[in-house]
Order: structure tokens, then sequence, then C-alpha cells
């Protein structure tokens, strides 16, 4: 049988303070401007990876429920069908400029190894769920885990940094950054969590549950939620150097 829901959330919310805590994401406000822009520039690469992953997930999910959560999240990215609406990733751009990265910088930006293995990596978790019998709960589980929840705690993080240079109203207010960490977040325990619920992360978990359901042993949810946080856990990494030159 599987865990009860309320060991699994105490299970799932210790990895999230683990992940909460990493030296960089805990100290976001003391690394150096042009390090924190570094690392926007990079997180920008994982950002862009974001709707591919949805993509192949999709492609290999059986469970139809669970594919129409899928692809209403990721039609989301792409508000409006007249092209009159910038998508979400034209959002982020929007944000990094206001925080005052330039097109210049961002042309000459390029995801580096560590970039790259994290979104490779992350491509490899979504194939690999896909080839088992219960890759339903195994896909939808990466889906919400990685691409929603701990997305919502990065951002979080980072907004510990960037909230104050944007204003609450007007041109500068976040287009991206603050309203991901919202509507990505867990904001119910699995136990109750609904469709009806305004979060990508509750949404997948309401079927998510139910799969879990099903199972025999709660170890394949356990075991990629942990694996998704070793993959953020390998991005963020590549910026300690930045937090030991300034003595942390």
């Amino acid at each position: 049988m599987p865990m009860p829901m309320h060991e699994l959330d105490a299970f799932e919310d210790t990895l999230v303070e683990r992940f909460r805590e990493h030296p960089v994401l805990a100290n976001i406000a003391l690394l150096p401007d042009e390090d924190f822009a570094a690392l926007l520039l990079q997180r920008r690469f994982v950002s862009l990876a974001f709707t591919p992953s949805y993509d192949l997930a999709i492609d290999l999910l059986r469970d139809e429920a669970g594919r129409r959560i899928a692809r209403v999240i990721l039609r989301e990215e792409y508000p409006g069908g007249d092209g009159h609406t910038p998508s979400h990733r034209e959002d982020m751009t929007h944000d990094l400029r206001r925080l005052g990265v330039s097109r210049q910088a961002l042309v000459a930006s390029r995801p580096t190894a560590a970039t790259r293995r994290a979104i490779g990596d992350a491509f490899e978790l979504i194939a690999e769920s896909g080839a088992h019998d219960n890759c339903d709960l195994r896909l939808l589980t990466v889906l919400r885990f990685w691409g929603e929840v701990l997305v919502s705690v990065e951002y979080g993080r980072l907004w510990e940094r960037m909230g104050p240079l944007f204003s609450p109203a007007g041109e500068s207010r976040s287009r991206f950054y603050h309203p991901h960490h919202v509507h990505d977040a867990k904001t119910q325990p699995l136990a109750r969590v609904s469709l009806l619920s305004g979060s990508h992360s509750d949404r997948l978990a309401a079927r998510v549950t139910e799969l879990l359901a099903r199972e025999e042993s709660s170890d394949c949810f356990k075991e990629l939620e942990e694996r998704s946080v070793q993959l953020k856990t390998v991005f963020y990494d590549q910026f300690l150097p930045a937090l030991d030159r300034v003595g942390v």
C-alpha cells in the first residue's frame, strides 16, 4: 500500500525545504550583481526547455485525464491565439531587461556544461519515466515536482532579491518571475488537492494522488521527487564559487 498522504506531504515538504536552503538560493542577496545576472541568464535556458519537456511528457502519457491537465498548462504558456499577447518566455525576457540585463548579454549568453547537463538529465528523466508500466504516475510526478513545485521555490528565492527592483504596479511590475512563483506553487496538501485549484502544482497533484492510490507502494513517487531535487541542485551548484568569492 502507498504511504498515507500526510506522510508523503511531510516527505515532500522536507525535500522542498532542503532545496530552499541550497547555499546559492539561501544567500541569493549576497551574490555580486554580475553573478546574479549570470545565474538568471543560465536559468533562462532551463526555462526555455520547459515547454518541450511538457511536450515530451504529453507524447508519452497514456492517461487522458493527466494529458488534458498537461495540455492546459502548456497552452497557458502561450496566451492568446492572435499573436498580440507575449508568451511567458517573452515575459521572462521583459523581466530580465527590467533587471538590467542587456540585449547584448542575452545575445552573447550560452548554456554552460552544468546547465546543459541539468536540461539533458531532465529530458532523460521524463523519457525514462515513460518506459514504465506506471508511466502516467511517473510522468505527472516529474511534471509537477520538477516543473512546478520546485520552480515556485526557485522563483520565490530569486524574488527575495529582485522584488525591490520592481514597483507594485505599472511598467515595472514583474510579468514572469513573481506570477510563476505564485501560480506554480503547492498551495494545498496532497490529501486536499482539487482540479479546481488555480495553481499548476495542485491541478497536477489532483491526478497524481488518484494514480498513487492504485499503486502498491509510493517508492517511485519518492524516488522521482528526490531525483528532481538533484537535477535542480546540479544547476545551482555551478554558482557556489560565486559565494566563495564573497566569503560565504
